[in-house]
C-alpha cells in the first residue's frame, strides 16, 4: 500500500510540475531550461524532466538556441501550435460565424455565411459541413478538432440537454436537442449562452482588458447581457444571469400588456431593433428597419429622434437598475443597435445616468469587437480548455 501510495503522489506531482511548465512556456514565449526553473521556482532536474515529456507529447518543441554568458547556449522552447485545435461558433438567427485555430489562438481558417437555422437538422448539418471545410484547409480531419464552443442564443439546460429561450432557433428547446452538436467536430464540445462568451471575449481582447468589473450589454435583434465579476464570468444559477430582456422596464405592465413583452420580455420589447421599429411607427414615421430610424434622426428627423429618446430612456433605466445591484466600472455596448449608434446613444445614456444613480455612473463605451465578439469569446474559452485537455490526454498517455 506505501508504494502504491508513493508512486500516486510521484505522478501528481509530475503531472502539476509539467502543467506550471507548459503554463510558463505558453505565457513567456520561446524559453529555456534555466528561465523556466527561475520563473517556475522548480529545480532544474524537475523542469528537464517536464520538458523531456512535454517534447515527447508533442505538446513542446525546440525552437533554437539562445547565446549565455561564457560561450554557453541554451536551447529554447515554444508550445506547438499544432497540438491542439479549437473550432468556434457563432451562432446567429440570420449569421453563423465559425473559425478554427491551434492551441497557441492562431486562427487558421474562418467562414461567415448565413445561418440555416429555421430547422435543427439544417443547421446541425451546415456547421458539420463547415467544420470539414475548415479542418481540411488546416490539413487534419474534423475527428482531430480537440474541443468545439457553440455560442448560441438561450439557457443550455444541462438536465435535460435543451436550450431554454432561444426563440430564434426552432426545435432547439426540446429535451437532447443539444446533444446533435457533439458529431460536428471531435468528441469534445462546449454549449455557452453568446452574450456571456462576447463578454469574455472583450474581457480578453477588447475593452474589458484589465477590468475586473464590467458587463457587456447587447442590443440588437434581442437583448442581452455579459457580466464579468472580478474578472471571472458570473453565469448566475442556472445560467440565465444577464437576462436583461425580461427587466420590467419599458412601457406598460408586462403581465397585462403587448404580447410579445410577455413572450420576450418587457425590456426587449422595446429597447431590440424590433422595439425601436415599432416606437417609431407609433409616433407616426414609417420605418422598415432600426437602421432607418436612427438613420432618420442622424438626418434631424424630429419623429426619428423622439423615437431614438425613447430608446436612451429605456436604456438608462435598465442600466440604473444594473448598476445598483453590480456596482460596474464599466458598460460596454454591443450587438447590431448598441455597437452601431454609439454617436446616438452613449453620451445622452451617460447623461441620463447621473441623474438616475446615487454615485458616480459607469463609463460607457461601445465595443470595438463588432460583431466578432461572440466568436472571439468562443475561442477564448476555448483555448483555455484545450490546453488542459491536451495535457490530461499526455498526461493519461504517460501512466
Amino acid at each position: 500500500m506505501q508504494t502504491t501510495a508513493t508512486a500516486s503522489t510521484t505522478s501528481v506531482l509530475r503531472v502539476m510540475n509539467e502543467r506550471a511548465v507548459f503554463a510558463e512556456t505558453f505565457r513567456v514565449g520561446a524559453v529555456s531550461r534555466p528561465e523556466l526553473a527561475q520563473r517556475t521556482g522548480l529545480s532544474k532536474p524537475t523542469v528537464a524532466g517536464a520538458l523531456a515529456n512535454l517534447e515527447r507529447a508533442g505538446l513542446l518543441r525546440q525552437v533554437g538556441v539562445r547565446a549565455g554568458a561564457a560561450g554557453r547556449s541554451a536551447a529554447l522552447y515554444e508550445v506547438r501550435p499544432e497540438a491542439g485545435w479549437v473550432f468556434a461558433v457563432d451562432v446567429g438567427r440570420s449569421y453563423v460565424r465559425v473559425a478554427l485555430a491551434d492551441l497557441v489562438g492562431r486562427i487558421v481558417a474562418r467562414k461567415d455565411e448565413p445561418s440555416r437555422s429555421t430547422r435543427a437538422r439544417d443547421l446541425v448539418a451546415q456547421l458539420t459541413r463547415l467544420a470539414e471545410e475548415l479542418a481540411a484547409t488546416a490539413g487534419i480531419g474534423r475527428d482531430e478538432i480537440t474541443l468545439a464552443v457553440f455560442g448560441t442564443p438561450g439557457i443550455h439546460d444541462k438536465a435535460t440537454g435543451a436550450l431554454h429561450l432561444a426563440p430564434n432557433l426552432p426545435g432547439w428547446n426540446r429535451r437532447g436537442s443539444v446533444e446533435r452538436l457533439a458529431g460536428i467536430a471531435g468528441s469534445t464540445y462546449v454549449v455557452e449562452n453568446d452574450i456571456d462568451l462576447a463578454s469574455v471575449g472583450e474581457a480578453t481582447y477588447g475593452l474589458g482588458r484589465g477590468v475586473r468589473h464590467f458587463v457587456y450589454v447587447s442590443i440588437g435583434t434581442g437583448t442581452g447581457m455579459g457580466i464579468i465579476i472580478d474578472g471571472r464570468l458570473y453565469r448566475g444559477f442556472r445560467g440565465a444571469a444577464g437576462e436583461i430582456g425580461y427587466l420590467p422596464v419599458g412601457e406598460g405592465d408586462p403581465l397585462t400588456g403587448e404580447p410579445a413583452a410577455r413572450r420576450r420580455g418587457m425590456f426587449e420589447s422595446v429597447a431590440s431593433a424590433g422595439g425601436v421599429v415599432a416606437t417609431a411607427r407609433r409616433l407616426g414615421l414609417d420605418a422598415a428597419g432600426a437602421k432607418e430610424v436612427f438613420d432618420a434622426a442622424r438626418a434631424g428627423d424630429e419623429t426619428a429622434r423622439l423615437a431614438v429618446s425613447r430608446e436612451v430612456d429605456h436604456v438608462s433605466h435598465a442600466l440604473a437598475g444594473i448598476t445598483a445591484v453590480l456596482d460596474p466600472e464599466l458598460v460596454v455596448l454591443g450587438g447590431g443597435v448598441g455597437s452601431q449608434t454609439g454617436d446616438l446613444l452613449v453620451a445622452p445614456v451617460a447623461e441620463r445616468l447621473r441623474d438616475l444613480v446615487a454615485l458616480r455612473p459607469p463609463r460607457i463605451e461601445v465595443s470595438t469587437l463588432g460583431t466578432d465578439a461572440v466568436l472571439l469569446g468562443a475561442l477564448a474559452v476555448g483555448l483555455a480548455d484545450a490546453r488542459d485537455l491536451v495535457l490530461e490526454s499526455a498526461a493519461t498517455a504517460a501512466r
